[in-house]
């Protein structure tokens, strides 16, 4: 495929230490062509070589990170007040939408009462702490101490877990996703994407490099399944052996002994399992909410452009092929389909909870 509209295109940046910009973003003051960048993708530069990006109707905001393989975009406040910027955010003519929604309760406490840490500091002041909740039972908690300002549908960037009282999650980054242009194939495959000519809008990917590579999902499933083959071979032979001692101690009772029936434990079907929340980590590797940079079930550190899962109850995340495997062989979140938090029992076994190798940890429970 001929590069004529992207061949002018090079990766662009504000400063030295500023991100790097390039399709479907073009810097407009770095004067590149109009061909370099999707239409409502532009970014300009303040004095202080930060990157911008303005919105139709929220106004301006610093660009943290671009996630291009996985199509999302990390903005942060220049007056840092993101809580008062999500209150008036608007992305309406913009090919931009926000990751998740949640219902939030603004109270208005005394100052005594609540840790600093937990308060929306731009929005308080010495009289009093404002301080942000999705849960309603912190709400209600407090109803005889705080008054209720407000409540606001605000978009935040990571699934919030229940009872976590107060949230801090409205001074993080705000996280928002496109759709089109739909570059992730290409950006998978290590190409670059761009427009497949100057006279349409339709994109095409170039320079594709020759992979020969063993898929790594395929790796980590053969090992799964050694590790739960090894002990269920062993674990027959045992009871096989146990069995047949005791039939010959009860070949004089007559005695009929009713069998049991088997009961197989099932986990969650492909299609409850791919409406968990999947990522494509982005180059700097950073993860919200309670994640590091090590898979639990693997032990694999995350590297670019991997595809990981998170589970919504308690917004943890592992690589997609190590825990789709998990959930599928695991019966433990087969009772809990369709409700949004799982059972003690359940969120105990996930990978996460303890230190040691989990690959081991994987078992069919009856």
């Amino acid at each position: 495929m001929s590069r004529t509209a992207a061949q002018n295109c090079s990766v662009m940046a504000c400063s030295s230490s500023s991100i790097p910009v390039r399709f479907p973003f073009r810097l407009e003051d770095r004067r590149q062509p109009e061909s370099c960048g999707y239409p409502g993708f532009n970014l300009s530069c303040d004095d202080l070589g930060s990157t911008t990006m303005r919105l139709p109707h929220s106004g301006e905001f610093f660009v943290r990170e671009i996630n291009f393989p996985g199509q999302q975009i990390r903005l942060y406040d220049p007056g840092d007040c993101l809580p008062r910027r999500l209150l008036q955010l608007n992305l309406s003519d913009s090919p931009f939408s926000a990751t998740y929604y949640e219902n939030f309760t603004f109270l208005d406490c005394p100052m005594n009462l609540t840790s600093r840490s937990s308060a929306i500091g731009c929005l308080s002041n010495r009289t009093r702490t404002v301080l942000a909740s999705s849960d309603e039972s912190f709400v209600n908690s407090m109803a005889t101490v705080c008054s209720t300002m407000f409540s606001r549908r605000i978009p935040i960037s990571w699934p919030i877990p229940y009872d976590q009282g107060p949230s801090v999650f409205l001074n993080q980054d705000l996280q928002l996703s496109w759709l089109t242009p739909d570059c992730v194939d290409c950006e998978m495959k290590g190409g670059t994407c761009g427009f497949a000519s100057n006279s349409s809008q339709n994109t095409g990917c170039f320079s594709i490099p020759a992979t020969g590579r063993t898929s790594k999902s395929v790796l980590i499933f053969r090992i799964i399944c050694l590790t739960i083959a090894l002990p269920a071979i062993f674990s027959s032979l045992g009871i096989g052996f146990f069995i047949c001692c005791r039939d010959r101690r009860q070949s004089t009772d007559p005695a009929t002994v009713t069998p049991q029936p088997s009961v197989v434990a099932v986990g969650l079907d492909d299609s409850t399992i791919e409406s968990f929340t999947k990522i494509v980590l982005g180059e700097s590797l950073r993860l919200s909410g309670p994640n590091d940079n090590i898979c639990a079930i693997c032990l694999a550190e995350y590297q670019p452009k991997e595809i990981l899962r998170c589970i919504p109850e308690c917004a943890h995340c592992f690589h997609a092929a190590c825990i789709d495997e998990w959930l599928k062989m695991s019966s433990l979140f087969q009772s809990n389909q369709g409700r949004r938090s799982g059972n003690a029992d359940s969120l105990a076994q996930l990978p996460h909870i303890n230190n040691s190798p989990h690959i081991l940890k994987v078992s069919v429970r009856s």
